[in-house]
């Protein structure tokens, strides 16, 4: 299952259901679970952890030390969950010792070519990034969230579950659950209700977070009013409370 021409360090933990293609560098402090499959000319970095039944695509580089000039050659790390289909030159840095040493992603996501996940980045499970869609440093993303092409993410952002950036948009501030964002600098272009209906939202459910999504972008009030405004619908729809919760614990202010 291994290529002859693949470099691999002995150091290195493969499951014996590993395959690696030719051509691909593993190294020291490298562990991959079984069943993964690593095509041609990938570079693997440790301290690296990846799970099981992922896919990893030619000339993607995973691990390396992070692009953060106060990076001094600490030891960090990069986790990977299962079952990820990582694409051409998708690449993901470590953490840094200033942002608790870790990038974290998670299972099941659709990581298309070129993407970039920088370090102290935390990735949900269920998430597509398109081609070129990028990260910067420090950022949260949620489960199902879908970021467009040549969509980029500032640093210390939050993007909460299910939420869905356009392709093309520059996000600067925290885009909130179920919400769709558009535009350099990103604006909020409404609730993302077809989403939710293909993630079998109620049509209940998805009514009061219209009504909700009003209330914070419609009627002109504070964060602070409208998280009171909202509280009485999240004591009966969980998904509000998800919603209220987001903008309570924002710490860079919302997409407006």
């Amino acid at each position: 299952m291994i290529d002859p021409r693949a470099i691999i360090d002995p150091k290195a933990q493969l499951d014996s259901s590993v395959t690696v293609g030719p051509f691909s560098v593993i190294e020291g402090e490298v562990e991959i679970g079984a069943n993964t499959w690593i095509g041609s000319h990938v570079v693997i970095k440790g301290p690296t952890k990846i799970g099981c039944d992922n896919r990893i695509y030619q000339f993607t580089s995973l691990g390396e030390a992070p692009q953060d000039k106060k990076y001094a050659g600490e030891r960090t790390f990069l986790e990977i969950g299962d079952g990820n289909e990582i694409r051409e030159y998708c690449t993901m840095s470590r953490g840094t010792v200033q942002g608790g040493g870790y990038t974290r992603i998670g299972s099941d996501n659709w990581l298309m070519a070129y993407t970039h996940f920088a370090h102290d980045c935390i990735v949900g499970d269920h998430t597509i990034f398109a081609n070129g869609a990028s990260l910067a440093g420090h950022v949260v993303v949620g489960d199902y969230v879908i970021l467009g092409g040549f969509s980029g993410i500032h640093q210390f952002c939050a993007v909460g579950a299910h939420s869905f950036i356009a392709a093309g948009s520059i996000v600067f501030k925290d885009v909130p659950p179920f919400v769709m964002v558009a535009g350099n600098s990103a604006t909020a272009n409404g609730l993302n209700r077809e989403g939710l209906r293909r993630r079998d939202f109620s049509s209940e459910t998805i009514e009061t977070l219209k009504k909700a999504y009003k209330i914070i972008y419609r009627q002109n009030l504070t964060i602070k009013s409208a998280i009171e405004m909202l509280q009485p619908m999240a004591d009966t729809c969980p998904e509000v409370g998800q919603l209220m919760t987001f903008l309570q614990t924002s710490t860079r202010g919302i997409v407006r």
